[in-house]
């Protein structure tokens, strides 16, 4: 398990399940049609949590373009490995997204709207104005990432001696992902990650569906440039304060 393959992985168990949340809630005839808001951000945060336990001891986690580059730029992550790391996360999320089309391809193609079919893959505004929905994704990328940076491990004090959590380590960082969800989610639908955004809009247009529409290239721009922006200024703010 090299940090390539287990961010790829991650990703693609994190958009496998958090898609798969919105496909079971969104879909005609689903089990779980029509369950709610609730039931997506809880498995979203959830999604979290199988993600950062199955690639954190190999990768550290990252999962999300956005926080590889906070933690660059706050010189917690070489630059060099960005690039490898971001192309394992667009790779993996296009992989978990491609599954969710597998498992739920006879509810895909029954009759349903075709913005929720869209809404399964990539996030969109409730209220289409880019400088509000850019502005939702620059805040909730910023607290995401400015939280991780003050995540930490437990130790014993006063040695401040390290003590191994396991996967229950992966925790914290499920229920932030959660209460941004609950909290700010409302007004774009808190992608908070490009790669959870844009590698599944890509297998959304690429993918035979009954009845799909286009997959809203117009918005693609938003939920990849405001995470990144709002995980620069978590870094900088980050920075000053050290």
């Amino acid at each position: 398990m090299t940090p390539f393959i287990a961010e790829l992985i991650g990703t693609m168990l994190l958009i496998l399940l958090g898609d798969g949340v919105v496909a079971n809630v969104l879909l005609n005839d689903t089990k779980g049609n029509n369950s709610g808001w609730m039931v997506i951000t809880t498995a979203w945060g959830l999604a979290v949590f199988v993600g950062v336990t199955v690639a954190g001891p190999y990768s550290g986690a990252h999962l999300n373009p956005a926080v590889t580059i906070g933690l660059a730029i706050a010189g917690k992550f070489a630059w060099a490995n960005v690039l490898p790391y971001i192309a394992a996360q667009l790779i993996g999320a296009g992989m978990g997204a491609f599954l969710v089309w597998v498992m739920y391809r006879d509810h895909f193609n029954r009759d349903n709207d075709p913005g929720a079919m869209l809404a399964i893959f990539c996030t969109g505004p409730a209220i289409r104005n880019y400088l509000s929905n850019i502005t939702s994704e620059i805040i909730g990328a910023f607290v995401l990432v400015f939280t991780v940076f003050y995540i930490t491990g437990a130790e014993i004090t006063p040695t401040k001696t390290p003590v191994g959590l396991g996967s229950v380590g992966a925790v914290p960082v499920a229920f932030l992902v959660w209460v941004i969800g609950l909290s700010l989610g409302g007004t774009t639908g808190y992608a908070i990650n490009p790669a959870r955004d844009l590698a599944p809009r890509i297998i959304h247009a690429l993918v035979p569906i009954k009845g799909k529409g286009g997959s809203d290239w117009s918005y693609s721009w938003v939920p990849v440039v405001g995470p990144v922006i709002g995980a620069a200024i978590a870094a900088f703010i980050y920075l000053h304060f050290q």
